[in-house]
């Protein structure tokens, strides 16, 4: 089981990441301002095809472990790691948890940030 699902999980992924590349190709040279829009994009639909995965899944049993593994872990997430976070954020809302999304989410912009300047900065010690 757990190799069928590590399959899975890259066959998505690798169907993601393709996707993701090609909507960054497709969008190169597209601009709003600053905004990477390629990426954004890609984090928006990504969001919203987990949306309606999760929905599926919800509402029906069409939705297979399999199926979630492929699409929901798989394809999003080689799409975009964006989606899962708000994913996880959507299943926390669903509990009442709304500090913990708050919390959530802060941490996440704030740290990812944080973390990607100091690698950044890191390299220039180098």
């Amino acid at each position: 089981m757990l190799l069928k699902h590590i399959l899975l999980v890259g066959i998505g992924g690798f169907a993601g990441s393709v996707a993701r590349y090609l909507v960054g190709r497709l969008t190169h040279g597209l601009q709003f301002f600053d905004i990477p829009v390629g990426t954004l994009i890609v984090n928006v639909l990504g969001s919203l095809i987990l949306g309606l995965l999760m929905g599926i899944a919800e509402k029906s049993a069409l939705m297979t472990a399999d199926l979630r593994m492929l699409l929901m872990v798989g394809l999003c997430g080689g799409f975009t790691t964006f989606s899962t976070f708000t994913g996880e954020n959507l299943a926390l809302m669903h509990s009442g948890e709304y500090l913990v999304v708050f919390l959530y989410t802060a941490l996440s912009l704030l740290l990812g940030f944080l973390a990607v300047y100091l690698g950044y900065i890191l390299t220039n010690l180098l």
